[in-house]
Parts: C-alpha cells; structure tokens; sequence
C-alpha cells in the first residue's frame, strides 16, 4: 500500500520508497541498479513521474512528489477511485476527463515525463540548497520529492549532521563512507586532521585538558600530516582561559559559527555531486552581477557586493548620464592659456598653472562639488606648466616650460613660498615628482639636469646626462622612472646608481603618469596618441583611438571608480575618455575653444574631473544635472494658464 509509506527526507536517499516503484506508486518494481558513478548521482531518472511495470490503471495513482490525495479530494473530482488524477495534491478540474487525458492511451499507464536535463538538476539542486539554508526545509523535501533529485548524498548528509553536531566519532566514521567518493587519495587525511583539530580545540576550550592532549598524541600527531600546526596546536595547551585561547587560535569558539566554517572547508575536499559548495547560488549571483558590473562602460561608482545592494531582476546598467560627461563649472580667472591642473591627493583643492605666471588653488564643496578660489600664487616668470602635490598635499611645485630653470616650492596651508630652487641659468627645470616620503623630490629638464632635492632645494643626488621629458617616483621610494629625448623611459635607481630600460616607443612620449597601484603607464605619444603600457610585463596594451596628438606637452590621467578609466587632452578642443580595456572613446566631452592641455579626475570623488585649456579657462566636468519632473510640471502648466489668459 503506497499510502502506508513513509516519505523519505531530501538530503540522502531515493524520493520514492525502495521498491515502490515510480515516485513511491504501486508495483512491485525494483529500484534500478547503480551505474559506475555509484551513489553520488545527482538525480534519478526513475522518479520523475514514471509508472512502473507492474501498475495497472485500476490501481490509485499517485502524485509525482509521492503524495496521495486525501478523501475529500478524491470525492469532489468526480472520478471514479480506480483511475484518480492528482496535480500538486489537488484534482484535476476536468474530472474524468482529465483523468482520462493522463492515462497513456489505450495501455492505461501514466504519461511519461520529460527526463531532467543536467543543467535543470543542478538547477534545482542550487535553489534546494538556498531554500535549505533559509529553514524552509519541507519545500526543500517537496521540490526533491516532485524532481527526483537529491541536494547531496545520504553519506554526505550525514557527515554535514555529525560535524554540526560535534559528534567527532561518528564524523570520523561517516569519512570511511566518503572516501570511496573522493578523488584525492591525500584528500581523507587532510579532512580527518580538520576534524580532528576542531574536536582538539573545543576540549581545550571546554576545560577538558586531558582529553585534548589525547587527542594531540594519539589522533592528531600519528597522521604524519602539517606537523607545523601540530606545533602551533600545542602551544595552545597554555592557554589560560576560553578567551585566551580564541584570540590565538583565531577561532569563534565552540558552537555553529566554527563548525559552520569548518564544513566549508572539508566540502572543498568532495565532489560537488557528493556534496554542494557552500552558498553556491549565492556565490553564482554575485559573480554574474559582478561581470554585469564589469562590462558596464560607464559603471562608476563603488556598490556593496552584498547581494540586497543591487535587485536581480534586471540587468546592471549605468547610464551615460551619470557619467561625468557634463560642464558643471567654468573657471575664468586665469587671464591666459592654462598649462596643468592637478588634484590634491584628498581630492579637496585642485591646483592650475597658466601661462599668465600665477598658480591658482581651488577648494571644493564637498555637497555642491562646486570650485572657489582659495589662493593665488604668482610670480612664475615663465609661466606655470606643471604641478606636483607632495604626498600630504601640504606643499606644492611647480615648474615651468623649457626656457625656465627655476622651481617653486610653496606651502599650501599658508599660501608662502618656502624654496625657489635654481641650481643654473642654463638648467631646464620643466617636470617634478615627489618621493613618497614627502621629504625629497626629483626634478629635470631636457637640457639634461636630473636632481634629487630636499625641501630646503639643496641637491643630495644627480644624474648626469639625461635629458628628462617627464618624471614619476615610484612606491618603493628608491627608483624613478623618467622619460627622455631617446623615446623611452628608463628606471633610475638613486640608490645603488643603476638604471635600466623599461618603456621604448618609436615616436616622442611628451608626458606619462602612472596608476596607483604601480602597474601601468599612460603614454602621450607625439603624432600617435595615448598608449597603455604593463610596466611588469614591459609590453604595450592597448592604443587608444580618436585622440589628436602632435608635438604639442598634453597630459592624460587615470580615473574613476578603481581607476577604470582614462582621459585625454586634445589638440582638436575636445576631452576624450576611453574605459580602460576599450581603445574606442565612451566620451567626446565638447566645450573648450583651443587645445586641451592637461585633465585631472578627482581621486577621492569618482565623478568630478577638470580640463585645462590654451581657451584660458578650465571646465569641471560632472554627471548631468537632476531635473525635477515635478518642477517640470509646475512649470508647463503655469505656461499654459498664462497662454489661455492671453488667449481669452
């Protein structure tokens, strides 16, 4: 009698009872043999509805995921007892009819269903899985029931149980079951030792010395396995209190919490057929939004991975609109073309240097975003072509083009000038940058000057012979990169006096900076464009396309959101900003009337970029400004009232 089975849990063993054909219906079938893959299979092929042999069409037949109906049901249906329809435990609304149409024709037997791809078990296995670990475990059984699957093998089930529960004999007892099923013969010991160091760790922190120095000499240290944490594990016997010892042990202590961590860890040892990776549907979501996120052109913002940050009913898209693709400001108090602009390290000021001989410090509104003068700084003789901000963004130098052999060095805070640094009228002093100790920088020119400074200006190092274009230190503090009229950049070591070759293009680098995290150059090339260059590899990556670069000093900069952008200046007025793995731009940013000289994206405020232009004035760019919909509306229908008046 079907009715009289019981019906089995999700997580080991068959849907249907033993013999009991498809599903637990009548017929005296026997379940079908294993094939070589044993009992790990994932889901089995007898339980998806089929009839067995022995079943007649006279006999009750049962619901796919093993239940019968109940008598009401069975009466209201109209049906006769002998040939009853069930669907989810509830009648066919046809009654006899439908009954009728579920009898596989004149034979009498139930209609086959479709077999469960592999794709569709794995499928329900992940949702089981996730169902499982939200409590809702009598779905979980039904849904197993109705597909035939199983989330996990029988002997899986109950090694997940044991270990949960700190049952350690029987965990170690339910691994000789497993090992069959592992692939990895080192695989066991390597569980076993976890198992074992987790059952070590809770005596102790239950008070239970002895029984923890037992399971140290005569479990543990016989497995001739990690002996270096046998060690380490030792050592924890001197542990004076529970605290003491979860603080060294970096451990959460006995309970779920440690055991749930644990779990993780020996699953990594099984097949995924034997047993699912922890959260794997979880893992599987978070992985899909993050490629979304990856492929998305304008995502520029920083969004929690957490999965309740984001919905997953759509797809991930930024829209271009915010994106800092918009003119927010227009600075005009420089009275001449604007050579450089730079942004503090915090992302508070920005500094621009002009050909009208004064630098000029701006503050940002952190809530406006919006720029006001904060200081100007004059007297550059030659103009103010570059701009270096010391690593506390308390000081600042700048230089001037190829004829200037001076260099200034101001503090920010009072707006004073600490050093005027020129060690020869012949010098050409056009480019800086600072150790990243904040107390030497490097400068040079093309002349062939290559000094390192202290704050003071006095020279502690030099370099003879290179004639510098553009200079950039390095995280490491000793070496600094510097490219020259030979077409290439070189690594200087200032330390041990050696340099090396690193960057060789064919045509003229006119300026390059480098990421933060020290990995890639980006290159303006005379008459080429902008290029990006893997400095560890020392190969070019990418040229990016529609910029126009002759012969004229433009500097791009790395931008955005994990810096996944680049932005470039351009001798046709526009500002051009590629994403980093694209050469095709995302952006022409139009506005300026002359070349684009230089651009600065704000390091702490991924939306705020600035642009410096021989216009004479410098644009900061940002998403498009919010419109109010309700404004709108306001507006459009305060314009029609005033039209009917005038109308009537």
């Amino acid at each position: 009698n079907p009715a009289a089975r019981s019906r089995p849990g999700a997580w080991g063993g068959r849907a249907g009872a033993p013999g009991g054909g498809a599903n637990g219906a009548g017929g005296g079938q026997q379940p079908p043999p294993q094939g070589p893959a044993g009992p790990e299979l994932g889901c089995l092929s007898a339980q998806n509805g089929e009839a067995s042999s022995g079943s007649a069409a006279g006999e009750q037949l049962a619901h796919a995921n093993g239940l019968l109906p109940s008598a009401s049901a069975a009466n209201s249906s109209g049906s006769s007892p002998g040939g009853l329809s069930v669907n989810n435990g509830v009648p066919a609304a046809g009654g006899p009819g439908s009954a009728a149409a579920e009898l596989g024709g004149s034979g009498g037997g139930l209609k086959k269903k479709k077999r469960l791809s592999q794709s569709d078990e794995d499928v329900i296995r992940l949702i089981g899985q996730h169902l499982h670990g939200l409590g809702l475990n009598q779905t979980v059984d039904l849904l197993m029931q109705e597909s035939g699957c199983r989330l996990e093998h029988p002997s899986a089930t109950k090694f997940r149980n044991h270990v949960m529960e700190g049952e350690w004999d029987k965990a170690e007892n339910d691994l000789n079951e497993l090992k069959p099923l592992v692939h990895s013969p080192h695989a066991i010991v390597r569980m076993k030792f976890l198992l074992l160091q987790q059952k070590y760790l809770e005596y102790l922190e239950d008070g239970k010395v002895l029984e923890a120095l037992q399971v140290l000499r005569c479990e543990l240290t016989p497995l001739k396995y990690n002996t270096e944490r046998i060690h380490v594990l030792s050592g924890y016997l001197m542990c004076s209190h529970a605290e003491d010892l979860r603080a060294k042990a970096e451990w959460e202590g006995k309970g779920t919490a440690s055991r749930s961590k644990l779990l993780d860890k020996l699953q990594t040892y099984l097949p995924p057929s034997v047993m699912l990776p922890p959260r794997r549907l979880q893992n599987l979501l978070r992985q899909a939004v993050e490629l979304q996120r990856d492929r998305c052109l304008y995502h520029n913002t920083k969004l929690d991975n957490n999965l309740d940050s984001v919905s997953l009913l759509i797809d991930h898209v930024c829209s271009r609109k915010q994106f800092p693709c918009y003119t927010q400001q227009i600075l005009t108090e420089h009275c001449n073309e604007v050579w450089f602009c730079k942004f503090s390290n915090d992302g508070t000021k920005l500094a621009t240097g002009s050909k009208d001989t004064t630098v000029i410090i701006w503050q940002v509104d952190p809530d406006t975003h919006q720029l006001k003068l904060l200081k100007t700084l004059e007297g550059h003789a030659y103009g103010v072509s570059y701009i270096a901000w010391s690593p506390d963004d308390n000081y600042l130098v700048a230089c001037g083009p190829d004829d200037c052999s001076e260099l200034w060095l101001w503090n920010v805070q009072t707006g004073e000038l600490r050093t005027k640094m020129s060690q020869s009228h012949e010098d050409s002093l056009t480019s800086v940058a600072w150790n990243p100790d904040g107390k030497r920088f490097v400068t040079g020119g093309q002349r062939g000057q290559f000094y390192q400074c202290d704050l003071d200006g006095n020279l502690l190092d030099s370099w003879e012979g290179v004639r510098v274009q553009c200079l950039w230190c390095l995280s490491d503090g000793k070496t600094v990169l510097a490219s020259d009229t030979h077409q290439r950049i070189r690594g200087y070591n200032f330390e041990d006096l050696t340099d090396r070759n690193i960057v060789q293009e064919d045509h003229p680098i006119m300026s390059f900076t480098i990421s933060k995290n020290g990995r890639l150059a980006l290159l303006n090339v005379a008459t080429q464009g902008v290029h990006l260059w893997d400095l560890q590899d020392r190969v070019l990556v990418r040229k990016y396309q529609g910029v126009t670069q002759g012969f004229y000093t433009i500097h791009s900069c790395f931008g955005g959101h994990n810096e996944d952008f680049i932005a470039s200046g351009s001798e046709d007025h526009k500002v051009y900003i590629w994403h980093k793995r694209s050469e095709l731009p995302i952006a022409e940013l139009t506005g300026h009337t002359r070349t684009v000289n230089c651009v600065s994206w704000n390091p702490q405020i991924p939306s705020m970029m600035a642009s410096a232009s021989d216009d004479g004035t410098v644009r900061l760019w940002g998403p498009a400004p919010f419109i109010d919909n309700q404004d709108i509306e306001g507006k459009a229908i305060s314009a029609c009232i005033f039209f009917l008046k005038k109308l009537y």
